[in-house]
């Protein structure tokens, strides 16, 4: 069923406030985040959450991340708190994601089945002054459509979702432009489930040893969004090359994403991304959503790095291109 799709600036508590009573009567609210925008409904209300998955397509088995404002309000949602949780909210409000014991009080829906629940406290002041307001904890995955690259600004939510979300708020581009780092903290040894915007070095920085995810563990990938099914994906085909490569591969259907300058010459589209990694990990979305233009036929992308922020965005470029 359509619904009329309202856009409302974030930084307006007024719309702060009917936002959230949006979410109290079961709607959907897109959010941003210092990640991605959110699609968000009331975590606690089984009928609510189910509009998300029904409004991105989404794999009914693909647990969602739970947002709230505080601390406490995440260890009411577990059955128990493992001391390397309670050290790792330390870095809350952030891009960092905890999955902990789930508590009885959160809906099979919102986890997937799992009896773990993925939670998080954003940074972004019209995300905090949200769930401050709703007063409730808020499921929210990215809001887009299932396996479209996540969305960084609010055109890009209205893009994929007007007509299924009952409102947007508009807070402008987000800063950091990669989802949150998700941790299972429910392990002897943390373990990084999926990279994100917070880095492994950072990581072990506060809490020391942290296992990093390897290999097909499906178990464990379970328990995190993003990790089993078909994501980050324009509809072009993405090709990644070592840098210095895409140069190459023009042609009149072909678009680059580089972080050199085009040479002269080239035919086709070329996007110069960032040379630092925080200010390329925060145009990557919209870089791929701009290339991804009628004639398009295939997207040509440099890799970088794998250190720091590098893991995470060469993590989204590989399942993009195993989109």
């Amino acid at each position: 069923m359509s619904v009329r799709t309202e856009v409302w600036p974030a930084d307006d508590p007024a719309a702060i406030g009917r936002a959230a009573e949006v979410l109290r009567r079961g709607g959907l609210v897109a959010f941003p985040t210092e990640t991605v925008y959110g699609l968000g409904a009331d975590a606690l209300d089984a009928a609510a959450v189910r509009r998300i998955f029904a409004a991105k397509g989404r794999p009914a088995d693909n647990p969602l991340i739970v947002h709230v404002a505080a601390p406490e309000q995440a260890r009411a949602l577990a059955r128990a708190v493992p001391p390397a949780a309670e050290t790792l909210m330390s870095l809350w409000p952030g891009p960092l994601t905890l999955v902990l014991p789930r508590a009885t009080v959160v809906p099979d829906v919102t986890t997937a089945g799992q009896d773990t629940v993925a939670v998080r406290i954003p940074k972004h002041p019209a995300a905090l002054a949200l769930m401050r307001a709703c007063g409730r904890p808020v499921a929210a995955p990215s809001a887009n459509r299932s396996g479209r690259p996540s969305p960084t600004t609010a055109e890009h939510v209205r893009a994929d979702l007007d007509g299924v979300v009952d409102v947007i708020l508009d807070g402008g581009p987000c800063a950091v432009g990669l989802e949150s780092t998700v941790v299972d903290v429910t392990r002897a040894t943390p373990m990084v489930l999926r990279a994100g915007g917070l880095s492994l070095e950072a990581l072990r920085a506060v809490v020391g040893a942290v296992d990093v995810l390897s290999g097909q563990d499906h178990e464990a990938m379970s328990r995190s969004p993003g990790l089993r099914h078909r994501h980050y994906a324009p509809r072009a085909r993405v090709v990644l090359v070592a840098p210095g490569q895409a140069a190459a591969r023009g042609g009149e259907s072909v678009a680059v994403m580089s972080q050199s300058p085009r040479p002269p010459g080239f035919v086709g589209r070329w996007r110069l991304m960032p040379a630092d990694l925080e200010g390329y990990a925060q145009a990557l979305f919209g870089a791929l959503r701009e290339l991804d233009a009628p004639g398009v036929e295939t997207i040509v992308v440099e890799t970088v790095p794998e250190v720091g922020l590098g893991r995470a965005i060469a993590d989204r470029l590989r399942r993009a291109a195993e989109g």
